[in-house]
């Protein structure tokens, strides 16, 4: 009985201690690039995210920087190219700044303000089984690098210094990008065996 006992604590201590080196050795986020996240926020009764997002002016962020009143501003503050700018890129480009060993081959910088400038970096939360945890409370979203934005996320880049000069108006703007996965959604094999209804 002794044996036994001590046989299921050390079993537990090993799982325990397994979990621990798991989360030591959990390497850091790298920024995937939009196409990435369309895999699976692409469908319309699951939210549309990808769509929305195309149609938003984050996606053209980066593009918006070659346009006339961008160069307009540009040439006042004595900037040749917005483009190539450090202090237009940084809010135009997701991660601009960030060490190139930060990006993964699919990240493309001309994709502009895309899902990881609002949701963190998304190689350690990009996959399927991640999702799913995250999204039954399971997994916890910080142990991820997966955020939810909030006003400081926004005025970051909302903010007095932007070339509007607008902060954000958190309910009203917020609410115009809004792209949750609806209440109930399931997908794949969960939706088959869900019981018709659900």
């Amino acid at each position: 009985m002794k044996t036994a006992r001590l046989s299921w604590m050390l079993v537990a201590a090993l799982i325990a201690w397994s979990g621990i080196a798991q989360a030591q050795t959990a390497t850091a986020p790298m920024y995937v690039g939009v196409k990435r996240c369309k895999t699976c926020h692409n469908l319309e009764k699951a939210g549309g995210q990808f769509a929305k997002w195309t149609e938003s002016k984050h996606a053209k962020a980066f593009a918006s920087l070659a346009s006339d009143s961008a160069l307009a501003i540009a040439k006042e503050k004595g900037i040749a190219d917005p483009q190539k700018a450090e202090e237009c890129l940084s809010c135009h480009v997701t991660g601009h700044g960030e060490a190139a060993d930060k990006f993964k081959e699919s990240f493309v910088a001309a994709d502009g303000v895309g899902c990881e400038s609002c949701h963190g970096a998304g190689s350690n939360y990009l996959k399927k089984k991640t999702m799913e945890g995250l999204r039954d409370k399971s997994l916890k979203y910080e142990d991820h690098g997966l955020m939810m934005p909030t006003k400081k996320t926004c005025e970051k880049c909302h903010n007095e210094k932007a070339t509007g000069g607008k902060f954000v108006d958190w309910a009203a703007d917020s609410a115009k990008i809004s792209h949750a996965i609806p209440a109930g959604f399931k997908r794949g094999a969960e939706a088959a065996a869900a019981p018709a209804g659900e």
